[in-house]
């Protein structure tokens, strides 16, 4: 009942503040900045706000301190939670910097990525009595403890993968947001199996509050998560599959993201060695447009195949137990 109540009332605040947020938003001119590579078709999204990330992270906290404010001495959920902070953080920061550049220039990707290692290893020296150092191979039973000069470069890199696949991710309306609720299912269903009450219960929050932003993300979009939300779905994946030990599973669960981003590595290596392109457009949910597939249809074909996915890595986590 409490994951219910958890759900529902982030949905129902979701839905609430949302309308509110986004007239702020437009009031400010704080829009979307498309870049000058963009299909043209989403070149008109150029007055759409964003930022709307900052309401499904700072909303299913608050849900989750007025329904369960004990769960937040549970220090496994507060390592999930400060990563979802934190990361958030670096999107805000560099969505601000786009607003008033009013180009699509950030952060630089050097400063970028200094910040979320630099974050990663704040999470680690925190919380590294509760973060079990180790990979456990499903199928096989067989748990590889990692010593904390192993680990770290692990937890670095698993940091920056899944923060940046989210963020190449978020470029239809609709798509991410989607995507991350499917994959977030998943994880939900093993905190249960895991007993870690108070990470489902938190999770159970942020489904409620990607539902009620999905009500002004599907097509046309009402707003846009931004940098804000999507690194911080990222830095949440990563999370999870750290302190519930399943990063194997985390890698089928997160499909569609590693998709993603290993298009774009795969294109930027090509491009840059061979001066080729492998796809005819990057990340790769653009290409099918590029095809003749409607928007629509794109984001709905991903769904199906997160949701794929997402049972697989389901089997393998609860195989891994």
């Amino acid at each position: 009942m409490r994951y219910l109540i958890g759900l529902l009332l982030s949905v129902g605040m979701m839905i609430l503040l949302m309308p509110k947020f986004i007239n702020y938003l437009k009031s400010r001119n704080i829009n979307q900045v498309t870049s000058e590579y963009a299909l043209q078709e989403f070149k008109e999204k150029e007055k759409t706000p964003i930022m709307g990330g900052l309401l499904f992270v700072v909303i299913p906290i608050i849900v989750y301190a007025i329904i369960y404010f004990k769960g937040l001495a549970d220090r496994r959920l507060l390592f999930v939670l400060l990563s979802y902070v934190l990361y958030c953080s670096v999107g805000f920061i560099d969505d601000c910097l786009v607003i008033s550049s009013r180009s699509n220039e950030g952060l630089s990707p050097v400063t970028r990525l200094v910040m979320e290692f630099g974050y990663a290893l704040i999470l680690f020296v925190l919380f590294k009595d509760v973060i079990p150092m180790q990979v456990t191979i499903p199928f096989l039973k067989i748990s590889i403890s990692l010593k904390w000069y192993f680990f770290i470069p692990f937890m670095l890199l698993l940091y920056m993968a899944e923060a940046n696949a989210v963020n190449f991710t978020d470029g239809m309306d609709g798509l991410c947001a989607g995507v991350s609720f499917i994959g977030l299912v998943a994880f939900f269903i093993l905190s249960l199996v895991c007993r870690q009450h108070s990470i489902a219960l938190f999770i159970a929050c942020i489904l409620g509050g990607l539902l009620g932003y999905l009500k002004f993300n599907f097509k046309p979009a009402k707003i846009f998560m931004g940098d804000s939300g999507s690194l911080a779905l990222g830095a949440l994946f990563a999370s999870l599959g750290i302190i519930l030990d399943q990063t194997i599973a985390l890698f089928f669960i997160g499909g569609v993201f590693v998709v993603e981003m290993s298009c774009v590595l795969i294109q930027q290596i090509a491009v840059r060695v061979f001066h080729k392109r492998v796809f005819s457009y990057t990340p790769i949910h653009y290409a099918y447009v590029l095809k003749g597939i409607p928007e629509t249809k794109v984001v709905e074909g991903f769904y199906l195949v997160e949701l794929i996915v997402a049972v697989i890595g389901l089997l393998i986590g609860l195989n891994a137990l």
